[in-house]
């Protein structure tokens, strides 16, 4: 009986052993039948070591199409079956992948934006802009020259001409003059213009303080109230009380968040710019009022050509994308609102001062640790272009006792990212993206307000060979080749500030350069200056664009000229061409709704090489005075404080100066003696033997010495 429990028990703990070496045999079998290559499953696709480098960096498949893969093709990225030099170290692959992948948000962005044009060519046929055949190109071919930099048959810079046109708020009259641009009357869009979402970015006729209907009869018949207002409401149409939100925003209602940034928001073009921001961006009432304060206001002043282009509506949903997505970005906007309330506003409390400071330092903040974290350069570069250019709109010139950084010490971190991204590189197949034609504009005219030459001026000089556009026509109203050639003018100043030619090389290059303007010149299709006023009363853009470039060409010749070894401002060429900027002037709008501010540098030039007697100044005056209180900040503010200081001390061309009779005046060097008392001397002159009274020629005071006596470091766009 005992026998048969043990039997049991023996056969009860040799069972889970077997069953174990089962288990175990089992695992061995199914490992060896899975790497046995009979038993393999075949792959759909191929995952070997012989794709292009491109796709391993991204971790992509590759379909080893030779020369480019399917992938690198579409994409529009460089396909590197070779070993790269950036394949080396991990470092370079960060870099280089960080490359690619602005490249490839950037090939999204423009079949988008193919696409958005498409629509509205189908869609909207009153928005279709002028057609021009792509097949053909607008000039004859490049022929390689020798100096190409200077080489007065370089092909004109292709430009894209665009027709999507703004409504506009003020009269227009050629035989009054140049202070004839006042508003008149507010335009009432036909219902065509109502249905281009194009024409919604910035209507200075849409100011938050008049009631805006939201359809064609409310619109007709509030025009007449909107006339009788119009003459009050314009210098008070950027002074909106942003701080007011219950009765500045009484009709505001919060956007559809699920998609605040499509085409479809833009559905309602006489809503203010504020109606299409996300209702959860500002964390508080203050933020929010200074959000709406600077979308709705401070942006009116700083992109108005823009507006008369195809791009505006597309850069309005990038900076409205980037106050969404991008802190610093957003904080220093808010920022520079409340220097716009403090400036216009008068408000000079400590709640105003703490705004400014409290969203300048969290701008700063949130710059260091994307930097230190080394990633997302692209935002980066927005919130640091942003840094320096809305500043230059906003503000007194009055030196602002609270602490800021430079715009030139921003543009040093501007410069290091876009070689990073590689911003400048030539595209002369897509459109250029919107941060490197506000580095370009900074760039060119930032080097001359400090006499050296441009960070980037062996790109504009290939951009200028090749003729490839920057996008500056478009954003700031000159031509990319007349920038260009101002960036080759502020090199030679370079040069010569620091010495390092001589007189006639100076010549030289004076003369080379202006046979390139006269070849640009002599380019235009029709130069003859037009009113660039519509019969219907809207600005067509490529007139007015044309109108600005002959100012920024004139204003070029007179800087170009300047250089020259003995120059005057009373030389006849000089108030030829000063006199060339005030007539064009009268063909340019003036007023609280006109261009005055994107004839900053022009004004600049053109300003501090006039005489006393030019007719210029008094044309310059009125068009000051006819901006009223907008007039006295930003950049315009700026340019005339120095136009003034630089005439003060420059319009006196002489002045009495008592000489002593010195030894240095008996003792002079003669042919006879090396150095000796010379009687023909002393006889010829006898007023040198007692003091007398003299009258010495100044010379004249340059705009850049002023600036640095007073230590204005002015960005003057």
């Amino acid at each position: 009986m005992s026998a048969l429990p043990r039997v049991a028990g023996r056969d009860t703990r040799s069972k889970p052993q077997h069953s174990l070496r089962t288990g175990d045999q089992t695992t061995r079998d199914q490992t060896s039948a899975i790497r046995d290559p009979a038993n393999m499953v075949t792959k759909t696709y191929k995952r070997s070591r012989n794709g292009c480098y491109t796709c391993r960096l991204r971790r992509k498949k590759c379909d080893e199409t030779h020369p480019s893969c399917v992938a690198c093709t579409s994409h529009g990225v460089s396909c590197e079956y070779r070993k790269p030099s950036w394949w080396i170290s991990t470092q370079a692959r960060t870099l280089q992948k960080d490359r690619i992948k602005q490249k490839v948000r950037e090939n999204k962005k423009t079949q988008s934006e193919v696409a958005l044009q498409e629509y509205m060519e189908h869609a909207l046929p009153s928005a279709r802009p002028r057609e021009v055949p792509a097949s053909k190109p607008q000039t004859p071919p490049m022929e390689p020259t020798v100096c190409a930099i200077y080489d007065p048959s370089t092909t004109y810079l292709p430009t894209p001409t665009t027709a999507a046109l703004m409504p506009t708020s003020f009269g227009f009259d050629a035989g009054i003059g140049s202070s004839a641009y006042i508003p008149d009357t507010a335009f009432v869009p036909d219902t065509t213009t109502l249905q281009d979402p194009s024409v919604f970015w910035f209507d200075p006729t849409a100011t938050p303080l008049i009631p805006t209907p939201t359809s064609l009869s409310e619109l007709s018949t509030s025009s007449a109230a909107m006339t009788t207002t119009t003459t009050t409401t314009t210098t008070t149409a950027m002074t909106t009380p942003a701080l007011q939100v219950d009765e500045w925003y009484q009709g505001f209602t919060l956007p559809r968040a699920q998609n605040a940034l499509s085409l479809g928001a833009f559905e309602f073009p006489d809503r203010p710019l504020s109606f299409y921001l996300e209702g959860t961006m500002a964390s508080n009432d203050r933020e929010r009022s200074l959000l709406y304060h600077f979308v709705d206001n401070v942006l009116r002043l700083v992109f108005p050509i823009l507006d008369l282009h195809k791009q505006g509506p597309s850069r309005a949903r990038q900076i409205l994308h980037s106050l969404e997505t991008n802190k610093s970005y957003y904080h220093g906007c808010l920022s520079v609102a409340a220097i716009h309330l403090r400036t216009v506003k008068k408000q000079r409390g400590e709640r105003v001062k703490r705004d400014i400071m409290n969203h300048r330092y969290a701008a700063i903040s949130d710059l260091n640790k994307a930097l230190y974290a080394d990633h997302s350069h692209d935002t980066i570069l927005d919130a640091t272009l942003a840094q320096i250019f809305f500043h230059c709109f906003v503000g007194s010139p009055e030196v602002d006792a609270l602490p800021d950084i430079e715009w030139y010490e921003h543009f040093e971190a501007v410069t290091h990212l876009v070689n990073k991204l590689g911003v400048m590189e030539a595209t002369p197949f897509s459109p250029p993206p919107f941060s490197m034609s506000l580095s370009s504009w900074i760039d060119i005219f930032g080097a001359t307000m400090r006499g050296k030459s441009p960070q980037f001026a062996n790109s504009y000089r290939n951009k200028h060979i090749n003729g490839i556009s920057s996008g500056l026509r478009e954003l700031m109203g000159c031509e990319d080749r007349i920038m260009y050639l101002i960036s080759e003018i502020a090199c030679l100043d370079s040069l010569k500030e620091e010495g390092r030619i001589n007189d006639y090389t100076i010549c030289h290059h004076v003369s080379a350069l202006t046979a390139q303007l006269d070849h640009a010149e002599q380019t235009v299709v029709n130069p003859t200056p037009e009113n660039p006023m519509s019969a219907t009363g809207i600005i067509v853009g490529d007139i007015l664009t044309k109108n600005m470039t002959a100012i920024f060409r004139a204003a070029a010749r007179i800087y170009l000229n300047s250089l020259m070894p003995g120059f005057h401002p009373e030389q006849q060429n000089i108030t030829d061409l000063v006199e060339t900027v005030t007539g064009l002037l009268q063909y340019i709008p003036s007023g609280p709704f006109g261009f005055d501010r994107s004839l900053v540098w022009p004004f600049l030039i053109t300003g501090a090489f006039s005489t006393p007697t030019s007719n210029f100044r008094i044309v310059l005056e009125q068009r000051i005075a006819a901006l009223g209180d907008c007039s006295d900040f930003g950049n315009l503010g700026r340019m005339y404080s120095v136009l003034e200081e630089t005439w003060k001390l420059s319009d006196e061309t002489t002045e009495p100066v008592y000489a002593e009779p010195t030894a240095d005046l008996l003792f002079a060097p003669s042919s006879s003696s090396t150095f000796g008392f010379d009687p023909n001397v002393a006889m010829s002159s006898p007023s040198m033997l007692v003091g007398t009274t003299q009258r010495v020629k100044k010379q004249p005071f340059h705009w850049r010495d002023v600036m640095r006596v007073r230590e204005w470091h002015y960005l003057l766009l």
